[in-house]
């Protein structure tokens, strides 16, 4: 059995710029990560996922990087990052970072030389293509769509050229063909390495391929966002076995890949399969569709599909129970609250604890998203302006130009999905800008924060957070450590429409988890399990009448049990 010290750690991703504000600037940063260090350790987290921290113009939160061997101004210094890496370490805790590949900021001074001339040497560096001229005028190479909407190409006047760009006009997408880039993008990694962090989460890392630069007829529109252009095609896996073989191994780091572009199984093995000699797991997304998102003028009515999301969760987890490792997660920074998408709004504490225990009692490495651990919810959106993320407000104007006479339903269909939702500051307390600042957030506060934040999670016994705490300790230290770790995953009942269910089991002992996502009472037979005694349970107690149990809403209890025969 392959054993990492991975597979038996719990991760925390943190957004740096909303976690904690050290200096009263509105904005989260380096410091302010390090002065919470002891709670995340309470918690039981022993690895911290930091979204990036790079110097950046912040046109798209960081993620448009202009120089990786520096920190923004506003989290900080690299002596803060030398400080946060050494006290966490101190804690137990490993640290990995974004690790940038596909694009950079158009004020990198790669870009600034490339767009300079055509015969800059570091033109290659990106992906350029002369205009195509149509009835005298100029248009891009292709018809491609943006992720972040509009083309995927940005015309520069200064050399009468488009310049890729699968996101922003200001994330130009690096020329990974060019072996000068592979070879700078591995010095990067092996300088942070070398400074003492973990490993990297790889962000938008299926995308370091291009097709061969022709129109898509996946659409009619003049211009059609098709994936398949340059999402896990082959080279990209040419690109990881060598960062694999001259970064990662070498220093054994845990680098676990963004994989989107509507990623297959198939896909996912070949990058992160024990021999994929790639990654070591890779994030998919299959689960966040398995929402009933369509009733966005009602978010009560919104429920999940649950068959949907059994089988996501339960595909990736038969595809990789001998070959594999996955990262367990319910959502990131891209991704709108769980308590909003995912729980109850008249039973938020039970089916919070819930979705807690479905996630953490699989197989795999469990992340917990800043703010989950206390049921942070969607921001009440009121107005466009509200937005600062770039992709949601492309959204919205979507949205609008499909139905003109209806901005109302634009908002609610751009909000009920926007980035920005995960990204409100860090709900610490009560007290002015939720203690997360003294001065006014970069972005608002959620309302609710009086009602929803760590302190009164904490005075609390009963509360979400200590229920993330014991579930943490559960796969950490407890006696089932090892059937929750590496034990085998096992979905039972998978047509029920109210029950998730499934068994994990190891050499000498099974566990039942019993997950119901119903707010009204639900029954389940459990003629077929002697019950030796409980895990863990979100109410106080149970109630079991002729080999049948009463599910209360939302209830979600762990037994240990034998199998009758």
């Amino acid at each position: 059995m392959v054993k990492k010290w991975w597979m038996e750690s719990v991760g925390y991703q943190i957004y740096p710029k909303s976690f904690l504000d050290s200096n009263a600037d509105g904005i989260g940063d380096i410091k302010g990560i390090d002065s919470k260090l002891d709670y995340l350790k309470d918690l039981g987290v022993n690895l911290i996922w930091i979204c990036p921290f790079y110097d950046s113009p912040m046109d798209d939160n960081g993620y448009d990087v202009r120089n990786f061997f520096d920190v923004a101004k506003e989290f900080g210094s690299m002596d803060d990052v030398k400080d946060l890496i050494k006290h966490a370490h101190e804690r137990g805790i490993k640290i990995i970072l974004d690790y940038v590949l596909n694009h950079t900021s158009d004020e990198h001074p790669w870009f600034i030389e490339s767009r300079s001339s055509k015969d800059n040497p570091y033109r290659d560096f990106y992906i350029w293509q002369d205009p195509k001229i149509v009835d005298g005028e100029k248009r891009p190479p292709t018809n491609w769509g943006s992720f972040f909407g509009g083309s995927a190409w940005a015309y520069d006047e200064a050399t009468d050229s488009f310049y890729m760009k699968i996101f922003s006009d200001k994330m130009p997408d690096l020329n990974w063909k060019n072996e000068k880039v592979q070879d700078e993008m591995i010095k990067i990694a092996k300088t942070w390495l070398d400074l003492g962090i973990d490993g990297f989460r790889i962000d938008a890392v299926s995308h370091l391929d291009r097709a061969e630069f022709v129109d898509t007829d996946v659409c009619t529109d003049p211009i059609c966002l098709d994936w398949h252009k340059f999402s896990n095609l082959p080279k990209v896996h040419d690109y990881l076995k060598k960062l694999n073989k001259e970064v990662f191994e070498p220093y054994q780091a845990l680098t676990i890949g963004e994989v989107g572009g509507e990623a297959s199984i198939e896909q996912g093995i070949k990058y992160a399969s024990y021999d994929s000699n790639e990654l070591s797991m890779v994030f998919n997304f299959d689960h966040n569709w398995c929402n009933n998102l369509s009733d966005v003028l009602n978010p009560k009515k919104m429920t999940v599909r649950l068959k949907c999301l059994k089988k996501a969760f339960g595909k990736w987890q038969e595809a990789f129970k001998e070959i594999g490792w996955l990262p367990l997660n319910w959502l990131n920074h891209d991704q709108p609250r769980l308590m909003t998408q995912y729980g109850h709004y008249k039973y938020p504490l039970e089916s919070g604890k819930m979705l807690a225990t479905a996630l953490h009692m699989m197989r795999g490495t469990p992340f917990i998203y800043q703010g989950e651990e206390i049921g942070m919810t969607n921001y009440p959106f009121e107005d466009v302006s509200d937005f600062n993320d770039i992709s949601s407000q492309a959204n919205y104007f979507y949205h609008l130009s499909k139905e003109p006479d209806d901005p109302v339903k634009a908002l609610k269909k751009a909000a009920v999905t926007s980035r920005d939702n995960p990204r409100t500051p860090m709900q610490w307390s009560s007290d002015e800008f939720a203690g997360f600042s003294t001065k006014p957030p970069w972005f608002p506060v959620n309302p609710n924060y009086k009602k929803i934040n760590v302190t009164k999670n904490l005075n609390d016994k009963n509360s979400l957070w200590y229920h993330y705490q014991k579930l943490i300790d559960l796969r950490r230290h407890s006696l089932y450590k090892e059937t929750i770790v590496y034990g085998s995953y096992e979905m039972i009942d998978p047509e029920h429409e109210l029950l998730y269910n499934y068994l994990r089991k190891s050499k000498n002992e099974t566990l039942l988890v019993i997950n119901s996502f119903s707010p009204k009472k639900v029954t389940y037979n459990l003629t077929k399990y002697q019950i030796i005694e409980v895990v863990i349970n979100n109410y106080k107690d149970y109630h079991i009448k002729e080999h049948t149990i009463m599910l209360k809403p939302f209830q979600s209890i762990v037994f240990k049990v034998e199998e009758k025969l």
